[in-house]
């Protein structure tokens, strides 16, 4: 008897799983998907419904355990989730009832801190059949088969293994090139979609203010106008391939007090009016022109309210000020910080309902979605929290589902074509000329560079970077690609010209660093013969290339540094080479401007590489010897000393003046003044020339456009890119605005006695101030134009007036 009914309880189970197989395949229509398994055409399913009726009918049939799943990211293969496909247990967690994102799946992460090794990130059509496995499972397999959202990182080039990869956004901004870098972004779009990822959390929009802050190398720069105009390329470069941009980190996030991230990451010092003018600019402009699906709120406060539980900046600001139509989706434990960090929570529920009820909708962290859906459930049920919010909340997640397509094509279509779309070589050359092109000259005495290989029997390469190559690897961007150190490209590049030497001099840091910044320390036995060894092979040397800096594990997320020297035993090594009497290069692989003062003085040609990409040895060889002149501009003010900061373009008149002089009061002097290398600065092999400045009209109204032209001539004998910059100075204003602001750039390439006009329009906005009632206006009055190489390298001016 027990033998037959177990038997009979087989078939049974057998009959259910081929019903609900036969069920599932059938769910898939001409033309549309049956996600709720009725047999019916609903509203939500029919793709030539509106949106708003699609996400109105699908929330309508919504239960509150799948309402809440909609607000939670799940971490990734490694990270959090244990299985690499989906298992039979997944019906008893809480992603049976549907999932918001899931981040970073199976893209094969390698970094200091996680190992997320899968054998489903390569070959790339591997990965896109995974991906439509796991989709097929959410849509199958749940109730209502609300498709997922596929999340991953993407400012270095998209987070995965063997994409292309970029050089870190210090670097990409250092290019000035709107176009490469709207290409950048569609090459990282285009991967994604291939790979089955929807959502790319790039780019980040941050102003780097503080020099000291660890992710200096992965913001654009100081200034909000250039953040701005390479933010909405890079955004629309990724959206148009129909993936979602996600913008971070919304707001304030860049400035923690005394440049400490890490445990710190709170208390910005920011005035209300620098927020608005500095902060919040790139964002405003990005969401404006761009229409990003995504904005990744920070974990810091402001004026002591945490952002992520802030209604004013989640919902005031961003959507009903901006314009943002997307979802909001936490930076990792930002919503835990509202009680364990912040403590404006009393209790964990507590900072969930203060973050849903500010305006998140997708909360992420290291672990399980529960952790935060499981809370947010008994709020709702206890009545804490109104069905009314968590339903606004839910709608946003679920638009920007329909806008992807995600209900219409919820699966990579053709999973094989990824082989042929992912990391092609046209891929390839983009983020290699975008290498070049982030090159920046900052010395160059009696045009040491470019080298000339045939005139040189004996090159000495030395320093701790020389042979190094984790810095070409980011944790937000592509792992496992091969990298070419500066050591390896410069011997692939003069190959039997020259006898390459190579001497390590130094590690990077030295075994007492950091505390060797502040109690100087002497040199071991061992660091002495290091150095000595270098010295030794620089006396039969023609030329020495010193490559030194920092590596991934002295600047970037959490790694802020309380000194911008050289690290350890760096700047004596550069000093007993100089010493040698014989021409030293130095090259700087480094994620955030140095206090490189003595080797500025002393040290007759400094190339800034910035942390490029794996063919960084390629690209840096090519510059030492000229095939690729250098052209990049620096982004970010290099001070001479931490003592200085804040040191920054654009400021306040007078802020960043040296001491009077004469007068009652002019007497001394106390410190040293003025920026080692200026935001805009860069050197170039050859020379250019500037001239006809031209402004359309002498006068205008306030909502008419102007339009500014000026001649740019290459005057050297090779060819070259100038980055032409348009400045513009407010003369009179009704409230303190800044000395003069970046409103305008073009990267020209030039041949050699070539002349080239560039055009700038100047719009409303680029006019405006926030008056004494922070309302943006342009006021009536002079302004002054002014064209240069770099904010004080000024060859032209002129001026128009702006009429009531």
């Amino acid at each position: 008897m027990i033998i037959q009914k177990r038997i009979l309880l087989l078939v049974i189970l057998g009959f259910s799983i081929r019903s609900a197989s036969a069920q599932n395949k059938n769910i898939y229509k001409n033309g549309w998907i049956d996600f709720n398994k009725n047999g019916v055409k609903d509203v939500f399913e029919d793709p030539a419904e509106p949106i708003e009726k699609r996400v109105e009918n699908l929330l309508s049939q919504m239960t509150l355990d799948e309402k809440t799943c909609q607000t939670a990211t799940l971490y990734g293969y490694g990270r959090v989730l244990k299985d690499e496909m989906p298992v039979a247990n997944w019906k008893n967690e809480v992603w049976k009832d549907g999932i918001a994102n899931i981040d970073e799946e199976l893209n094969n992460l390698k970094s200091n801190t996680d190992k997320a090794y899968t054998k489903y990130a390569y070959p790339f059509s591997r990965h896109a059949e995974a991906i439509n496995t796991i989709q097929k499972w959410f849509v199958e397999q749940t109730r209502l088969g609300i498709p997922v959202d596929f999340t991953n990182e993407g400012i270095h080039g998209l987070c995965h293994e063997k994409a292309t990869p970029l050089p870190a956004p210090i670097g990409i901004g250092s290019t000035w090139d709107k176009n490469l870098v709207y290409q950048a972004g569609k090459t990282v779009g285009k991967e994604a979609k291939a790979l089955g990822y929807t959502n790319v959390y790039a780019p980040i929009l941050d102003p780097a203010r503080d020099q000291r802050w660890g992710r200096v190398v992965e913001c654009y720069g100081e200034d909000p106008f250039l953040i701005a105009a390479l933010g909405v390329q890079m955004a629309s470069g990724i959206q148009g391939q129909g993936v979602a941009s996600t913008l971070k980190h919304f707001a304030v996030y860049s400035v923690p007090k005394g440049g400490r991230d890490g445990n710190a990451r709170t208390d910005p010092h920011v005035a209300p009016r620098e927020m608005y003018e500095l902060y919040l600019y790139p964002f405003k402009k990005v969401i404006k022109e761009v229409h990003p699906l995504g904005v990744m709120s920070s974990y810091n406060d402001w004026n002591g309210e945490p952002i992520t539980g802030s209604y004013f900046f989640l919902t005031e600001l961003l959507r009903q000020k901006f314009g943002f139509t997307g979802y909001v989706v936490s930076d990792s434990e930002a919503v835990e910080f509202l009680y364990s960090k912040h403590h404006v929570a009393a209790t964990y529920p507590d900072a969930v309902k203060q973050a849903i009820e500010a305006g998140l909708n997708v909360r992420t962290n290291f672990t399980m979605p529960q952790t935060f859906i499981l809370p947010l459930r008994e709020l709702v049920k206890e009545g804490k929290l109104s069905m009314e919010t968590l339903n606004s909340r839910v709608a946003d997640v679920l638009r920007v589902k329909f806008k992807l397509g995600l209900f219409d094509r919820p699966y990579v279509t053709d999973p094989k074509a990824a082989d042929k779309i992912v990391h092609t070589p046209a891929d390839e050359q983009m983020a290699l000329q975008l290498n070049r092109e982030s090159m920046v000259l900052l010395k160059n005495e009696k045009n040491l560079l470019p080298l000339d290989k045939h005139q040189l029997k004996n090159i000495l390469v030395t320093g701790p970077l020389a042979a190094e190559k984790s810095y070409a690897t980011s944790r937000y961007g592509p792992s496992y690609n091969p990298v070419t150190s500066v050591l390896e490209g410069i011997r692939n590049y003069v190959g039997k010209n020259s006898i390459v030497e190579y001497a390590k001099g130094c590690d990077i840091i030295d075994a007492t660093w950091p505390e060797s910044e502040i109690i100087p320390t002497p040199l071991t036995a061992e660091e002495q013969a290091d150095i000595a060894d270098a010295v030794a092979k620089a006396k039969n040397a023609d030329v020495i290339i010193a490559v030194v800096g920092e590596d991934e594990k002295r600047v970037g997320e959490s790694l802020s540094r309380s000194g911008l020297n050289l690290p350890g035993r760096q700047l004596q090594l550069v000093q007993a080479l100089q010493a040698t009497g014989k021409p030293v290069v130095m090259v700087m692989i480094n994620g955030q401007p140095l206090t490189i003062n003595w080797e500025n003085k002393y040290v007759p040609a400094i190339l800034e590489a910035w942390f490029p990409g794996p063919e960084s040895g390629k690209v840096v060889a090519e510059t030492l010897f000229g095939d690729n002149n250098p052209g990049g501009k620096l982004t970010i003010t290099f001070p001479k000393t931490t003592g200085q900061i804040e040191l920054n373009f654009p400021f306040k008149p007078a802020s960043q003046s040296g001491q009077p002089g004469s007068g009652p009061n002019g007497y001394g002097s106390t410190r040293v003044l003025g920026a080692l290398y200026p935001f805009g600065y860069g050197l170039s092999y050859t020379t250019f020339a500037y001239s006809n400045l031209k402004i359309d009209r002498p006068t205008m109204h306030t909502q008419n456009d102007i339009t500014v032209s000026v001649d740019v001539a290459n005057t050297g004998k090779i060819k070259g890119d100038e980055v032409v910059q348009l400045y513009l100075k407010d003369e009179v204003s009704s409230v303190t605005t800044y000395e003069y602001d970046l409103r305008g750039f073009e990267r020209v390439p030039l041949l050699p006695g070539e002349k080239k006009t560039v055009k700038f329009v100047l719009h409303p906005d680029d006019l405006a101030l926030l008056d004494k009632n922070m309302n943006w206006t342009v006021e009536p009055g002079k302004f002054q134009v002014m064209i240069g190489s770099s904010s004080e390298d000024i060859k032209l001016k002129a001026e128009f007036e702006v009429e009531k």
